[in-house]
């Protein structure tokens, strides 16, 4: 590979990754709007839009699927042990680490 298509490809992935961040910020824009209109379809929507868009720029940023599960598994376990309220009054911790775990 040339050194002008080494140089466009590294300009044309910043771009992306740019781009990604903007639409990171678009989804919590829209789950924001969903939320105050009381729309259970456009929160779903918006939040798996987020949620996609999370492991996309993850995986442009070198992370890969796998270890973002496992980042996101430690984080859940640590919330347990550090005694997140969540987890107290209603177990979401736990109810994620486990439906994680069976995926």
């Amino acid at each position: 590979m040339s050194a002008m298509h080494k140089e466009m490809d590294v300009a044309k992935r910043a771009k992306v990754i740019e781009w990604l961040k903007t639409e990171v910020v678009d989804h919590v824009s829209r789950l924001f709007k969903a939320l105050w209109e009381g729309s259970t379809t456009r929160v779903t929507d918006s939040l798996a839009s987020l949620i996609v868009s999370s492991y996309i720029l993850g995986r442009r940023l070198g992370i890969s699927h796998r270890d973002l599960d496992e980042a996101i598994l430690e984080k859940l376990k640590k919330h347990k042990q550090d005694g997140h309220q969540l987890e107290d009054w209603y177990q979401d911790i736990s109810t994620l680490e486990d439906h994680m775990r069976k995926r």
